[in-house]
């Protein structure tokens, strides 16, 4: 019997994942712990937090890499870069309100997530990937706060 069940699961999980979410949680629910796709359902916890992380890090590379932008490009400024900078970093403001563990994750990662913004605002704006300093002249809470954005020094003169 238990095998069987465990197949039934196993084929739940596979073939309507909605279905298999909605049975996990009535049966957790009613205490049928007896009956629950554990397996399936711890690995679902486990992804649940890589997926936390790695969102926290792409909206990181998403405000660094317009960041760059808005530095190495005063020219092209917009208020759609503006735009794009403050939503992400709502994201990010969000998602180490709902879980602070996170905070100490984006420190972790921050000089990495620098990296990734190098390389694809340097994709994006065709400069060259020297243009850029090798490491971050960013804190993470400059990139976090939503009134800073970074001014080229030229000619002695900062851009606004």
């Amino acid at each position: 019997m238990i095998a069987k069940l465990d197949i039934d699961q196993q084929k739940l999980y596979d073939k309507d994942y909605l279905k298999w979410t909605e049975t996990t949680v009535e049966k957790l629910r009613i205490s049928d712990y007896s009956n629950i796709d554990w397996e399936n359902l711890m690995a679902e916890i486990e992804d649940m937090g890589r997926s936390e992380r790695r969102s926290l890090e792409s909206n990181l590379v998403v405000v660094i890499m317009h960041l760059l932008n808005w530095e190495f490009q005063p020219d092209q400024r917009s208020g759609s870069w503006k735009g794009i900078i403050a939503e992400h970093r709502r994201r990010i403001r969000k998602s180490l309100q709902d879980s602070p563990s996170l905070k100490p994750y984006l420190e972790e990662v921050f000089s990495e997530c620098y990296s990734d913004a190098v390389e694809q605002a340097s994709a994006e704006t065709g400069l060259s990937i020297e243009t850029f300093p090798q490491l971050c002249v960013y804190a993470s809470a400059e990139v976090l706060d939503s009134n800073f954005l970074p001014d080229l020094l030229s000619d002695g003169m900062t851009e606004n």
